[in-house]
């Protein structure tokens, strides 16, 4: 695998290196040696998958509140998306700064998103299926989201997106106080 660290410290892209024959090709997408060397989580509880019927389908900006140290390994199943991370770790050199990255089955790259760091997509193509692995399972009273287009970080997004859950469109203009938990 190569890796790749990306404008916003502690987001890696992470690349297989496919070992290609006559039957196609082999590639490791996880290894938890190579994963500690970079500070990433060596080890995934939970796995889910997302849908996403129509091209311009926007999800995000989702992250779990503190005390949630969870950290996402985000990758293209298939179609292809727009991947977006906004990190809103306090005290963060890159606070409120965005990196957007194309993941497409095709080319079947990944995306670690630390904790602290928003993640969101927009689909490039009908039928885009992603595949999140999670470092900490699930917890709803820590969810947190920041309006797709909050003129506070201005992300760029390469299309406008069509398709956009009530929740998400809802999202309030980002407060510090947002990502305080509530337990």
């Amino acid at each position: 695998m190569r890796f790749v660290e990306l404008a916003i410290p502690g987001v890696w892209l992470v690349e297989p290196e496919a070992i290609a024959d006559e039957r196609g090709f082999f590639a490791r997408t996880a290894c938890s040696e190579e994963f500690a060397r970079r500070g990433l989580p060596t080890s995934y509880c939970q796995s889910s998958i997302s849908f996403n019927a129509k091209l311009g389908t926007l999800r995000g900006m989702h992250l779990q509140a503190p005390p949630s140290k969870e950290c996402k390994l985000v990758r293209c199943t298939q179609g292809a998306m727009h991947d977006v991370i906004l990190d809103l770790r306090e005290g963060s050199p890159s606070f409120g700064q965005s990196v957007g990255v194309q993941l497409t089955a095709a080319n079947r790259l990944a995306v670690a998103v630390p904790h602290g760091c928003a993640h969101g997509f927009v689909t490039l193509a009908d039928s885009t299926e992603v595949l999140y692995m999670m470092s900490e399972p699930q917890n709803a009273p820590l969810a947190r989201a920041v309006r797709w287009n909050d003129p506070k970080f201005s992300i760029s997004w390469p299309i406008d997106p069509v398709v956009i859950s009530e929740r998400d469109a809802a999202c309030p203009d980002f407060s510090a106080a947002l990502l305080k938990s509530q337990g």
